[in-house]
């Protein structure tokens, strides 16, 4: 999931990797096609190093085709590619309007009153409707079909949520503001993005895991 609203500015003129410039070009000449590319990979990745760090056994018989142990083995299952789809079609799209809203909203409001404004607006704003968006998402690939179970689910999380989002977010910008050059910024803010995503999903995976242990003694003494 993306967290920054920070304006991205073209690369200085200085000695860039020609793959890092090629994707800089593309996100430039087709911005929201390059971001759902981008947020389908990371939201993929993101599933797959989360069920490699909590440990998520994905089952594979003996003899399944070669192919569908090697998916298993590499913890890649149709969570990953739910999820692919989810930065593909929701949140690249979502964060493409509300990002590019808010930079409309300020471009060529430099002040410092006015950056402040801009993270209050964000803070207030997009991030409860990032949060809330994401957390819906997660319900219905999870399994949650009934409206009641969606709201559940993003009632449970909103607040915990909101509250990484709101220090990472200006945390990374003001990283990034003084320490990076502009060119690494939007491969800098992906990571930021990826790290953010891939906890979330580590810690529901461990609660999961854990409920599930729980519940195997129970079913045993039935």
């Amino acid at each position: 999931m993306s967290t920054s609203t920070t304006v991205y500015v073209a690369p200085r003129l200085t000695k860039v990797n020609p793959l890092l410039a090629a994707y800089l070009a593309r996100l430039t000449t087709k911005p929201l096609q390059t971001k759902m590319a981008t947020a389908g990979v990371l939201c993929f990745l993101q599933e797959v190093l989360a069920n490699h760090i909590a440990g998520v056994p994905i089952p594979s018989s003996k003899n399944a085709p070669a192919h569908e142990r090697a998916l298993a083995a590499a913890k890649v299952n149709a969570r990953a590619l739910n999820m692919a789809a989810y930065g593909f079609f929701i949140s690249a799209p979502m964060n493409h309007v509300l990002i590019g809203g808010l930079h409309k909203m300020f471009a060529g409001r430099t002040s410092g009153r006015d950056k402040l404004l801009q993270l209050l607006v964000s803070n207030l704003f997009i991030a409860p409707a990032q949060a809330s968006v994401y957390l819906a998402s997660m319900a219905v690939i999870g399994g949650a079909r009934s409206v009641d179970a969606i709201k559940a689910t993003v009632l449970k999380g909103f607040l915990p949520m909101l509250k990484i989002l709101w220090v990472s977010s200006p945390t990374a910008t003001l990283f990034a503001q003084n320490f990076l050059p502009a060119e690494l910024w939007v491969p800098f803010f992906n990571v930021v993005s990826l790290a953010i995503g891939t906890f979330f999903s580590v810690k529901v995976k461990k609660m999961q895991l854990a409920v599930a242990r729980k519940r195997k003694p129970e079913n045993r003494d039935d």
